[in-house]
């Protein structure tokens, strides 16, 4: 299993803090919602059926005409590689990491590239993936830009697939309109804007063929009755969806200028997150560990990821304790 950010209780047990005691900022998912749907006996008691509204709830949201509830797009990341046979690969990396090993699994031919590759080795690829806000750096991607990639892929078979995991705050660079050309693939997260990473749903947004692929590859009531539930609500809420879309922009410059403030200028982020790389990486994330934070440490590229405190106390308590880092000796 590879290593992700919200492992609390591996960081509890490790510093000797208690778990209560911990201010999460390592997961990049919105720290804060807002009021929840009751559920209905009836969403536990019986199988999910699909036409409880969620569906349509969420082709208004994405504006789409077509997509596919998922367990988490952690589902179709692990699932879309067994779609195609022998494919060549691209990453543009630094990226999530799921991505490369479910290919690699496969037995896919997997090539990491930077940006500047992608011109030199388009023409060489099946597959070019990326993340877009990029995690954990943030790099975010003009929606002409990858257009212009997908439609060179799709002339020969190819696809271009692109996780929008943390593009919610930021809807005018998703493909999202787009997901029904052919050779597009667009993932999307619900937990990470609306807060609720435990509800395990992510959407696949493709053309008709392929999303029928992937649900016979998925099998039935991926999505639980409660989970559907509570997310056709909020699908549904314009107002708190821009509520929280206001809220998150406005912490995302606040982080990154705290930041800023304590000489650690961000290398990268978006509105969930600020990405700083530097030698000081490890030091910074057990120093801050050690004070009862958790942030996530990347150590092949020595960099670290803030999420956002939740309230004003946590913003003080991060405050706090870079201003003790400040005066630890280099």
């Amino acid at each position: 299993m590879l290593e992700h950010g919200g492992r609390l209780r591996a960081a509890a047990l490790r510093f000797g803090i208690p778990l209560a005691d911990w201010l999460d900022l390592s997961t990049g998912l919105a720290p804060y919602g807002w009021p929840l749907p009751d559920i209905p006996p009836a969403a536990w008691a019986r199988l999910p059926e699909q036409d409880d509204g969620l569906e349509s709830a969420a082709r208004d949201y994405y504006g789409v005409t077509g997509l596919l509830p998922l367990a988490g797009s952690q589902a179709a990341i692990q699932a879309l590689p067994r779609l195609r046979r022998n494919a060549r690969v691209g990453l543009l990396t630094p990226a999530y990491a799921e991505h490369a090993a479910a290919w690699a699994r496969e037995g896919h031919h997997l090539l990491t590239i930077g940006e500047a590759d992608i011109e030199r080795e388009l023409e060489r690829l099946d597959v070019l993936l990326l993340v877009n806000p990029n995690n954990p750096t943030g790099r975010c991607f003009a929606p002409e830009q990858l257009l212009a990639w997908h439609a060179r892929l799709a002339a020969r078979g190819g696809w271009l697939v692109v996780d929008e995991a943390f593009i919610d705050c930021t809807p005018q660079y998703s493909l999202a309109a787009y997901s029904e050309r052919p050779g597009l693939i667009v993932l999307r997260s619900f937990g990470k804007f609306f807060g609720l990473a435990g509800i395990r749903l992510g959407f696949a947004l493709a053309q008709p063929e392929l999303l029928e692929q992937l649900a016979e590859l998925l099998g039935p009531w991926t999505v639980s009755g409660p989970s559907r539930v509570v997310a056709t609500a909020l699908l549904r809420d314009r107002l708190g969806q821009q509520a929280q879309r206001q809220r998150l922009l406005a912490d995302g410059e606040r982080l990154g200028e705290l930041l800023r403030q304590h000489g650690l200028p961000p290398s990268g982020g978006c509105a969930l997150f600020h990405w700083i790389a530097c030698e000081r990486a490890a030091g910074l994330h057990d120093f801050l560990a050690g004070h009862g934070i958790l942030t996530r440490l990347f150590a092949s590229l020595p960099s670290l990821r803030f999420g956002l405190p939740a309230d004003e106390p946590g913003w003080l308590r991060l405050r706090q304790a870079l201003q003790l880092f400040n005066k630890e000796p280099a």
